[in-house]
């Protein structure tokens, strides 16, 4: 390869005649008509398959900087929208302000191939090429920009790092002279199961139209075995409504038989380049035709490629890592809010038992990329309606509030709100009792307006500790310690108060936190038992396997505690059986290598801890809930517990009598490799909300009021925990009804005058912004 970037011509075969091979040819002449950029695309001029392709604004304002020729042009014939229509259980759900722009790809091939004739580049059709390096010896850069199917990418695999994911879902690619004014979404029931569209103009005449299904709908509808023509007149069939008598049309009608109805495919590629070979859109990544972002990202691509190439002075290799890095950060966003949009896509039928309300606002939430707040900026009215509804669905009257200041009940306990001070361990007991910090630790987030607080988890033995300074409840002086911070909560709040009750297992008998986690004491370490002999790392050390005698042992401990709770006036009970801590340590196969009737199977490892929960179930009174706290995921793909186990096991506790599933993940074997990321959890809750029909609580990086409601409104949970806010703000529920102007949340009587405060504050910078937004 040539050791400079910039300051030679240069060149240059673009295989594949798409909008990423032509844009990146336009973009290299722009910058230096010395370049000679030759496109070769494998099908005559003005064959094309796809039919709209959508753009944002900022991809129009990208276009327009790059070449404001081609740019005009194509800004002059998208046809635009706001609105989009969900059509479920024969409503329509109509919300707006979406600004959605779009524009045919053959029109759009059309004009960037004229764009680049115009600045000198040779386009050749018709013409296969070999993907074999030799064949371009003459060649200072061969860009692969022939697609998702890309022959060059396959060819040389094994230098681009290539991850393939097929996707579940069947979909075909199709047209019709039917013009929606909205972009819309509409779903209906056949005998086989559920099929959608997703349907929108693109032109004066003309609207994509896709339809998909899972597999077993699109085999149960025969399309497996039907030929186009066929496959196409049932959709006519089952869409007739939506056509208003219009045809459904295919750009691909020479292929024969299932060979137009596709499985997407998700590719990731650690390295986009090899030699002198260049990945160039979709050959390098691809992102889910859901959240129509695959042209966007192609010409993105192809201008920063461009741009690096002609960067005088800078190397090639560093000009190319520039490229990957840049393009690489935006690449990952989008495929992370395409890969939440397909998976709701795939899981649907979840969400169709939700009112229609409820399931057009999961479905616009549905990749993460659209707040609860920025739909209120696209459609306020909509939005409050929404909320209206979500209220009355909660209280039976209708209230224009955020949802999360909605009431829930669990049994004959009410909290004030959806807001949770989730567990969090302080290490800060002295022999297991709670004192002073944990007054004003645990009070101050009660007088901070959550609805539900909830202690650390509280070991119910010394041996159960995790640290010695872990709390504990399983004497009288733990009693009176716990009695006089539920009395403060109970009398300086509205909040209701749970006693999280757990016991450490294989993790016990370590350092606080602050001096290391998981950390062995440097002396003084008590002997731990788990499920199995397995240590937790190779550091810590190794438990003993409880024996059945001890199993009862500590099965009396927990309902000891719980009788403790009793009078120490808790509301709720939380059985901690997450973590990979004892009862965790059950559940989970990575710990339990046991070949007696708790070990094996998941109906096996659950014995035990069922057991300790009815116990307890049984020694609580029956007018108070009870929850259980379970890691949903191990993060060790089919070896470890998997949300789909997860939601069995969400139900094995229902059935017990659990009234909520407190639902996290991880930290169950210590080589877990998580994936991390804002509402990183929240995907397990709606699972197990949605198929076990369970009321669930989410928690996980969850950080703002918007990230709660969405959470609520769409359906995901019916209590949001946070944990870390509230360490840094135990106002945080009090400041997000400043900032709602939400005048019916509960204020400690001496803050009042600092609320109303707060909320004109608040008040103030929205007009300011919204000002901002208007100029």
């Amino acid at each position: 390869m040539i050791g400079r970037a910039g300051g030679n011509s240069l060149k240059i075969a673009c295989i594949g005649g798409g909008p990423a091979g032509l844009y990146f040819a336009i973009s290299m002449k722009l910058r230096d008509p010395r370049h000679e950029v030759h496109v070769f695309e494998r099908n005559a001029e003005g064959v094309t398959f796809g039919w709209g392709v959508v753009f944002s604004d900022q991809t129009v304002e990208n276009l327009m900087a790059n070449d404001p020729v081609s740019g005009q042009v194509i800004s002059d014939e998208f046809a635009h929208w706001d609105d989009i229509d969900v059509h479920i259980h024969g409503a329509c759900v109509r919300s707006s302000g979406h600004g959605f722009i779009g524009i045919g790809r053959k029109r759009l091939l059309e004009i960037l191939a004229g764009r680049a004739r115009e600045l000198g580049v040779e386009l050749h059709f018709e013409r296969e090429c070999d993907p074999d390096l030799a064949a371009w010896r003459d060649w200072d850069l061969v860009i692969a920009a022939d697609g998702i199917n890309s022959r060059f990418r396959e060819a040389h695999a094994e230098h681009f790092g290539v991850d393939i994911q097929e996707r579940a879902n069947r979909f075909v690619w199709l047209g019709t002279p039917k013009t929606f004014d909205a972009f819309t979404f509409a779903f209906e029931k056949t005998e086989a199961g559920w099929i959608w569209a997703h349907a929108y103009r693109f032109a004066e005449d003309c609207s994509t139209f896709i339809v998909e299904c899972s597999e077993e709908t699109w085999q149960g509808l025969g399309f497996d075995r039907m030929e186009q023509p066929e496959a196409i007149a049932l959709c006519e069939k089952l869409f007739a409504k939506y056509l208003d008598g219009q045809p459904l049309l295919s750009n691909a009608l020479h292929l024969r038989g299932s060979a137009v109805w596709l499985k997407f495919r998700r590719i990731i590629c650690e390295r986009w380049h090899h030699d002198k070979l260049i990945l160039l859109g979709d050959a390098a990544h691809t992102a889910h035709f859901s959240i129509g972002s695959g042209t966007k990202l192609a010409l993105e691509d192809a201008i920063k490629l461009a741009e690096v190439l002609n960067r005088p002075g800078l190397d090639r290799i560093e000009a190319l890592a520039e490229y990957q890095a840049e393009r690489n950060l935006e690449v990952l966003k989008l495929q992370n809010s395409a890969r939440n949009s397909t998976e709701w896509f795939e899981t649907v039928e979840r969400y169709l038992d939700f009112e229609p309300w409820q399931f057009a606002y999961s479905l616009l939430t549905r990749s993460q990329r659209i707040s609860h707040e920025n739909l209120r900026l696209r459609d306020k009215d909509w939005l409050e309606e929404t909320e209206r509804t979500f209220w009355k669905r909660a209280t039976g009257k209708e209230k224009a509030a955020w949802p999360m200041f909605a009431p829930f009940r669990l049994r004959e306990m009410e909290v004030q709100n959806r807001i949770v001070v989730s567990p969090m361990a302080m290490y800060s007991a002295v022999d297991g009792v709670a004192g002073d910090f944990h007054l004003v630790h645990l009070g101050a987030r009660a007088q901070g307006g959550a609805g539900l607080v909830f202690t650390e988890m509280t070991c119910v033995s010394p041996e159960g500790r995790i640290t010695p300074g872990c709390a504990g409840m399983w004497n009288d002086g733990h009693i009176a310690a716990w009695k006089r911070i539920v009395d403060f909560v109970h009398s300086n709040s509205k909040a209701k108060i749970c006693l999280q009750l757990g016991h450490s297992g294989s993790k016990g008998s370590t350092r606080v936190g602050w001096e290391g986690y998981d950390v062995p004491l440097p002396d003084g370490n008590w002997p731990v038992v788990a499920a199995s002999d397995v240590a937790w790392s190779p550091a810590n050390q190794r438990p003993s396997p409880i024996t059945r005698v001890e199993m009862d042992e500590v099965k009396a401990q927990f309902v000891a505690a719980v009788r403790m709770g009793v009078e120490a006036g808790f509301d709720m009970i939380e059985l901690h059986a997450a973590h990979g801590y004892l009862l965790s340590g059950f559940i989970t196969p990575l710990q339990n290598k046991r070949s007696d009737e708790y070990g094996g199977s998941l109906e096996n490892r659950l014995r035990y801890p069922l057991e300790v929960f009815a116990a307890m179930r049984e020694a609580w009174p029956a007018d108070r809930p009870m929850s259980v706290r379970i890691s949903a995921n191990d993060w060790a793909g089919a070896e470890g517990v998997t949300p789909d186990e997860a939601v069995l096991i969400g139900e094995a506790f229902a059935q017990a009598g659990a009234d909520l599933i407190d639902v996290s993940a991880g930290q169950t074997w210590a080589d877990a490799q998580p994936v991390y990321g804002r509402l990183f959890q929240t995907p397990f809750s709606d699972k197990i909300r949605n198929e076990a029909r369970l009321a669930t609580m989410a928690v996980g990086n969850i950080t703002d009021p918007d990230q709660a409601n969405a959470i609520l409104t769409a359906g995901r949970a019916d209590l949001v925990a946070l944990a870390r806010p509230h360490l840094v703000d135990p106002m945080w529920t009090l400041r997000a009804a400043a900032m709602a102007n939400y005048r019916d949340q509960w204020v400690p009587p001496p803050y009042l005058g600092g609320m109303a405060q707060m909320a004109r504050l608040f008040e103030r910078e929205a007009e300011m912004k919204a000002a901002e937004l208007k100029a």
